[in-house]
């Protein structure tokens, strides 16, 4: 049976409405006694609901979203907007929590079977581990995963096939003859939260150096001056590539317009990718693979609340094809990138 409110009053020798304040006004409670009343709670796998409705029904009617970047952003503003299409008409709310580090990742996880204040949870472009997964298992709370690399961890899952994306890219561009290769990624899809997207990235180079070509691999810091940081060194060089391949829109797109400033024609002096077909991409002519997070949105909640209503799923881990789009911003190498010497036009 689960623990009760009595119990945890009991285990953590104080009252019960001492409980009861721990969780819903913590001010009115020392810091030493809340801690020991979450310990008691812990050890119990105590879960309280967040009002009558939801004691009387054993549902929060909420879904916890957890991203690792802004949620202004294309892919999770999109996300979000294909989740609520589904969650909203059936009465959910949607509790968006953004995961910057392994720790908060860890807290998260840790304290959500206490407070039981999510009926499901559904996890974007990043990845936990088991014991994270036995702990929302134990209260009978569903993880879904959106583009994760370890989607076997999760009870249902939709990716993009990142694989499938990275080699189209790595592809089109030896077939143009580009051996001169940039590959531009943000350092946080090398930490320890495992990002999905590091599978685009592998398999663009593998794909590379299984055709004898190696790419040169560009790090940036994921902040506001990265694109200034990516043209720095790609400036930095022994020679100018012929193409550079970014692991997304959201670098690809500002990076053209930068290297133009600076005298670098896309394409005609060096060929140009991302990955997403995110909202300017169209615009601005960029060759791309074409992913839909609206719709990878809208999977994963139709997995969600089959999951919370205690259906089957028939296809619980699904892979959307990824499509390349060809655009004007690749070419073949009409001469020598080397042998330019950029500059920044005023």
């Amino acid at each position: 049976m689960n623990a009760t409110i009595q119990d945890v009053a009991a285990s953590a020798h104080v009252s019960v409405s001492t409980v009861s304040r721990a969780f819903n006004n913590p001010s009115l409670v020392s810091d030493k006694t809340r801690a020991r009343v979450l310990e008691a709670a812990r050890r119990l796998n105590f879960s309280i609901m967040r009002s009558a409705t939801v004691l009387k029904s054993g549902q929060s009617l909420r879904i916890a979203l957890l991203i690792n970047s802004p949620i202004q952003s294309w892919f999770n503003s999109s996300i979000l907007e294909g989740l609520n299409t589904i969650f909203n008409p059936a009465g959910y709310d949607i509790a968006i929590r953004r995961i910057l580090t392994l720790q908060e990742r860890q807290n998260f996880f840790r304290d959500l079977p206490i407070r039981r204040n999510a009926d499901a949870v559904i996890v974007t472009s990043f990845d936990i581990d088991k014991d994270e997964v036995e702990r929302l298992h134990s209260v009978d709370v569903p993880l879904v995963g959106i583009n994760s690399s370890l989607s076997e961890l999760f009870d249902a899952a939709v990716n993009i096939d990142d694989v499938q994306g990275g080699m189209l890219l790595a592809r089109h561009l030896l077939s143009l003859g580009h051996r001169n290769i940039a590959f531009i990624i943000t350092e946080m899809y090398a930490s320890v939260l495992h990002f999905s997207a590091q599978k685009r990235v592998n398999a663009f180079l593998d794909t590379c150096r299984a055709n004898g070509v190696e790419p040169t691999i560009i790090k940036v810091a994921d902040s506001h001056d990265q694109i200034d940081d990516a043209l720095t060194q790609v400036f930095s060089l022994p020679s100018l590539p012929t193409a550079i391949a970014c692991q997304e829109d959201g670098i690809a797109v500002p990076l053209m317009f930068e290297l133009q400033k600076s005298g670098i024609e896309v394409p005609s002096t060096v060929s140009l990718t991302g990955f997403d077909d995110s909202l300017y991409a169209h615009e601005v002519g960029l060759t791309t693979i074409h992913q839909n997070p609206i719709r990878l949105g809208e999977i994963a909640a139709r997995k969600a609340l089959d999951l919370i209503a205690g259906e089957k799923i028939t296809n619980p881990r699904e892979t959307v094809p990824a499509r390349l789009i060809l655009r004007s911003s690749t070419s073949h190498p009409r001469h020598k990138a080397e042998s330019i010497t950029p500059g920044r036009q005023s």
